[in-house]
């Protein structure tokens, strides 16, 4: 059993910067591939951000990449999002979510990979 609890989120102008936080426990947290994913009102919960359990590769939607950092630190049972530049398209509910069965070099951009969520962050970015 992995329990999330993600923080960080907030209002925000458009061109401004945002670091959410997932803080993980129940599992020992470098054993397990960590992603971001987000749902806008009316939308389909998307893909935003992944990284492996050794924390070597990371992966990127295409509308954040260049904008957007994932990272982890394994000892604080922690992954993060940096999110700068954002844009009003950015304004969503943001969940992270573990998946117990990557490699360690590789994460998923399937939510349907995933095995455990936490219960969001709003985010809304105003233009």
């Amino acid at each position: 059993q992995v329990q999330l609890v993600e923080s960080g989120g907030g209002l925000v102008q458009a061109g401004g910067s945002l670091r959410l936080s997932c803080a993980a426990s129940g599992r020992t947290f470098s054993s397990y591939a960590m992603g971001w994913f987000r749902q806008a009102p009316g939308k389909e919960r998307e893909f935003v951000a992944a990284i492996s359990w050794s924390g070597t590769s990371t992966y990127y939607a295409y509308s954040v990449t260049g904008r957007f950092t994932i990272s982890r630190d394994n000892a604080q049972n922690t992954v993060y999002l940096q999110m700068n530049s954002l844009e009003p398209e950015d304004t969503a509910v943001y969940y992270c979510a573990a998946d117990l069965h990557a490699p360690p070099d590789a994460a998923a951009r399937w939510a349907q990979e995933y095995d455990y969520w936490g219960q969001g962050t709003q985010v809304t970015v105003s233009s």
